[in-house]
């Protein structure tokens, strides 16, 4: 029943995430057939997320408030989606890639009797 109640929760949770946080949003975007293009571009943004993550912690090291580790975590997280999806984008390119050559040829291939 406990375990039951923890799955439920768990995809309820996912599920408002992906629909509701705006880079769970923009990678769902990217993940598209025609996003495929904007993975490696999209690695900037993964950058710009762990600059600031070590700007957090530059902070708290300077005496600023710890909660400053929620923001760390969160400019983690994101970042390291966004460096990740880089070179998967690429695989996933690949593959959308093939699977079209594979179809013009299908289309093209003469039929046999």
């Amino acid at each position: 029943m406990l375990l039951n109640r923890l799955w439920n929760a768990s995809t309820h949770t996912r599920i408002f995430l992906r629909r509701w946080m705006p880079t769970n949003i923009l990678l769902d975007r990217l993940r598209s057939r025609t996003g495929l293009k904007w993975g490696v571009p999209a690695m900037l943004l993964g950058v710009v997320y762990i600059l600031i993550a070590a700007t957090c912690t530059e902070l708290i090291e300077q005496g600023w408030s710890e909660w400053l580790y929620l923001a760390f975590f969160w400019a983690l997280w994101n970042g390291l989606k966004f460096l990740l999806f880089g070179p998967w984008s690429l695989v996933l390119l690949a593959r959308a890639r093939l699977r079209e050559a594979r179809a013009a040829r299908q289309v093209l291939r003469p039929a046999r009797p």
